[in-house]
């Protein structure tokens, strides 16, 4: 089993940034992609952004040029660097990570529970 665990969300002005952070834990053998996606109230979870080990990147268009993912690969950690930020950004922030263990050929998908960014004067 993999565990991920967010941190970082908060209040922030408009305008102002934040750091996200998501460390996996547990039994890892093998992480290829992680992400970061959210859900704003009544809305459905959408990808914000997501970078494979290799270091190749992904991004919403609403995020391109604001937003900055990257990782460490040697600490399980997926990081999102939030510039810039509006009202609309408001949600929360869900890590996610694909995992293969040892014994095993296929990636299966793992949630973190989610932290809360609020972007509000």
């Amino acid at each position: 089993q993999v565990q991920l665990v967010e941190s970082g969300g908060g209040l922030v002005q408009p305008g102002g940034s934040l750091r996200l952070s998501c460390a996996a834990s547990g039994s890892i053998f093998s992480i290829n992609t992680m992400g970061w996606y959210r859900q704003a109230p009544g809305k459905q979870r959408e990808l914000v952004a997501d970078i494979r080990r290799i270091g190749s990147t992904n991004y919403a268009d609403s995020v391109k040029g604001r937003f900055t993912i990257s990782r460490d690969n040697a600490a399980n950690t997926v990081y999102l660097q939030m510039n810039s930020l509006k009202p609309e950004d408001t949600a929360v922030y869900y890590c996610k990570a694909d995992h293969r263990s040892r014994l095993s050929t296929r990636y299966l998908d793992y949630w973190g529970k989610g932290t809360l960014v609020t972007v509000s004067s």
